[in-house]
Formats: structure tokens, C-alpha cells, sequence
């Protein structure tokens, strides 16, 4: 599903890389904690992942398909498949949460009916049903957060990504937004979640991979 062979990863010419030969492989179906200190190279894995970025050096395989080889015209229909709940959420302010929930969709072509009956049913899952019209600056930052997640997953991907989703969570909002992830992971979507609350790696123990300085230092079954 996921392979990343010797990847390096390079912002600009004389810098530290982001990422330092890492090397690991993800089964299809799995879900992973993604674990390191401000800086050690989280983010950027993942925007390898969500093909926001090409490695530097090395082979990247993504959903079976060698991303570090492909032509630029191949991928958005390689990222439609992938699904991203970033910490900052990115929800566009000037559309209600239906709208910004079917974007994924609507980009897709989908047919308007089915996008609207697809994005509501999402916010049924995520808790939100009846907050449909509502403007994200009208809800509370894990409410914004669902609604994030209702987004990354309305297309049903098989790959999901999400970077810190509780960063900015209380507890009972934190645990939410981890067992709705744990349910897509049942569902059959790989899930690769990057979080520094040791608590809940913890609490939903899965393989671990922990990054420090750009380079992977450590991956084993269990927190």
C-alpha cells in the first residue's frame, strides 16, 4: 500500500533535509501512529503522502503506484484516493458546512444529488447533521475538526492521512476525533495518523513510527 525506500526530502539548497533516507512499508489496511518532536519531519512525510510534494531521492510507492516516477498528469487521480485532515483543518470560510464537505466531490465531477446526499450523510457521522448551514466560524474548534474529517473521508479513500488532528482538542473532543479515524480504519482505509499526545497512542495502541531530525529512529508493533 505505502513503501518509501531511502526517501530524502529537500526544501531548498544549503538546509538539513526534511526527511533523511527513511525507509518503511505500510500494509494495506492498517493503521499507524506517526510520533516525533516539533520539526523531526512529520508534516512533511505526510505531504509526501498526500503527493503535495516529490522526494528528493528514493522510491515512492503509494497505493502500489511509484509516485517518484510518475508523470505529473497520472497523479490527481492517484490523490483523489487519498484523504487529509490537516491541524489547521483548512475550511473554506465563505461556504456552510455542506458545501465545504462536498468540495471533494463537486471537483470530481460527481452528480449534485448524490454529492449533497454523500456530504450529508458524513456529517450524520461525524455528529453534525443538524449543523448543515452553518458557517465553520460558528463552531467550536472540534466541531471544525469533524467537519475536516467529514471532508477527507466523503470520497470514501483508501489511504487517509491526518496530521495533529487533535492538537488544538480537549479530551472528550481529542477522543472523538480518534475513534471516528478508528472506525475508518475498520472500514478498510489505511490510516496514518501523526500525533504527540502519548496518552492516546496509549489508550488505541498500533505500530508506531517515530521520526527525529528527518530520519525514522524507531518503528515497532506497539506505544
Amino acid at each position: 500500500m505505502v513503501r518509501l525506500e531511502d526517501i530524502t526530502l529537500h526544501y531548498g539548497t544549503g538546509e538539513a533535509p526534511a526527511l533523511d533516507a527513511v525507509s518503511c512499508a505500510l500494509e494495506a489496511g492498517s493503521f499507524t501512529w506517526l510520533t516525533g518532536a516539533s520539526g523531526a519531519g512529520k508534516s512533511s512525510l505526510l505531504k509526501l503522502l498526500h503527493l503535495a510534494a516529490r522526494p528528493t531521492a528514493g522510491r515512492l510507492f503509494v497505493l502500489d503506484q511509484a509516485v517518484h516516477a510518475a508523470r505529473r498528469r497520472d497523479l490527481p487521480g492517484l490523490r483523489r484516493r487519498i484523504g487529509i485532515v490537516f491541524q489547521d483543518v483548512r475550511l473554506l470560510p465563505h461556504l456552510d458546512v455542506l458545501d465545504n464537505v462536498a468540495l471533494p466531490l463537486r471537483i470530481a465531477g460527481r452528480r449534485e444529488a448524490q454529492l449533497l446526499a454523500d456530504a450529508k450523510e458524513m456529517l450524520d457521522w461525524v455528529g453534525l447533521g443538524h449543523r448543515l448551514h452553518d458557517r465553520p466560524e460558528a463552531l467550536s474548534g472540534g466541531e471544525q475538526q469533524r467537519v475536516a474529517l467529514a471532508r477527507a473521508v466523503v470520497a470514501r479513500p483508501a489511504l487517509l492521512l491526518a496530521d495533529e488532528p487533535t492538537a488544538q482538542l480537549d479530551d472528550d473532543q481529542a477522543h472523538r476525533v480518534i475513534a471516528l479515524l478508528r472506525q475508518m480504519h475498520r472500514l478498510g482505509s489505511t490510516v496514518i495518523v501523526a500525533s504527540h499526545n502519548i496518552a492516546l497512542l496509549g489508550e488505541y495502541p498500533a505500530p508506531v513510527l517515530h521520526l527525529a531530525a528527518g530520519r525514522l529512529v524507531d518503528a515497532h508493533e506497539e506505544p
